[in-house]
């Protein structure tokens, strides 16, 4: 008889595939708005800015490495916006290619901290995450509403196909992950990434450029989360430092959940969308079921995490060979 052997690397991936896939049917079942064709634009746009800050992050998991300090950058960077914008008088069109230029700036001197003082990123990016909240709640501790023309338009802007509109914000997540899915599978830098994650040492011994791929892995994530700042912006027409707060957090369980192993070297951005809708799904069904706490939201994504980490011990140890 033939048998169906699924690759290894595949595994976490699929795993989480079922997982969401039973999520949604689960809630189909239950209540029957939730196949509506609104309920899922819905996940896209309502968790816009937790997905494309989750994309950075998938690249910097899949190098070996972990940042704390996206939401931070989330917060920081929305209320530099909206300041910009709204007390200021600058136009959007000036202030956002400013604002992602500054997300850069700020992941490559992080991630150059780490790759040329050989300092730890759990400290590095947890410095970052504090002197980002710092400074945006030095900016403004309150939140700033932005009435600018372009920004209200953009927060009622949806594409129609058919019956269905697609936001702005969702849009915008979906091109992030289309430009991360290619990035990660058809460019040399993501071939890079995928290696240094595998084995730095390995990496070095082939002569692939480890010090220059590590860094532009925290670039990468800066201009994701400043990304997601001005998603989070158009998404609540308003900065606010404080926005994001354990956001970072959430990024992570959604790459780990998504199939992305905490050592680096195996995952894909398709498993971090899949990651990023299970929370969708369960904030979601928790909404049409009217007498839960949101709070169930956190302790169902910490279950799902628990039983993530342990499918990535198995893996590594039984099946990829790594202990």
């Amino acid at each position: 008889m033939m048998s169906l052997r699924v690759p290894k690397q595949y595994l976490p991936a699929l795993v989480t595939a079922l997982v969401c896939l039973l999520l949604y049917g689960t809630g189909c079942v239950l209540y029957p708005g939730f196949l509506s064709a609104r309920v899922l634009t819905n996940f896209f746009s309502d968790n816009a800015f937790l997905g494309v800050a989750a994309v950075g992050m998938t690249f910097v998991i899949l190098s070996g490495g972990i940042d704390l300090s996206v939401g931070a950058v989330i917060g920081c960077i929305s209320i530099l916006m909206a300041t910009l914008i709204q007390r200021w008088h600058l136009h959007p069109a000036l202030v956002i290619p400013l604002v992602l230029l500054l997300g850069v700036v700020l992941g490559t001197a992080m991630g150059s901290l780490i790759q040329f003082f050989g300092l730890p990123p759990f400290l590095v990016t947890l410095a970052g995450l504090f002197f980002c909240r710092g400074v945006g709640l030095l900016i403004s501790a309150e939140s700033i509403s932005i009435t600018h023309p372009l920004f209200q338009k953009a927060a009622r802007f949806s594409f129609h196909l058919g019956a269905v509109s697609v936001p702005l914000t969702a849009c915008l997540f979906l091109l992030i992950l289309a430009v991360a899915f290619y990035v990660s599978l058809f460019t040399r830098f993501g071939r890079n990434v995928y290696a240094v994650g595998g084995s730095e040492t390995s990496s070095l011994l082939m002569g692939l450029p480890t010090n220059q791929t590590k860094v532009m892995v925290y670039a990468a994530s800066g201009f994701c989360s400043a990304f997601a700042a001005v998603v989070y912006t158009i998404y609540t027409s308003s900065g606010n430092a404080t926005a994001g707060v354990g956001l970072e957090l959430d990024a992570i369980a959604a790459v780990v959940i998504g199939g992305t192993l905490l050592t680096g070297g195996v995952g894909y951005v398709s498993g971090t969308l899949v990651g990023v809708l299970i929370f969708g799904i369960i904030q979601t069904g928790i909404s049409f079921q009217g007498t839960l706490s949101s709070w169930w939201t956190k302790i169902a994504i910490g279950i799902l995490l628990l039983l993530f980490i342990v499918l990535q011990k198995f893996l590594n140890q039984r099946l990829l060979g790594r202990r």
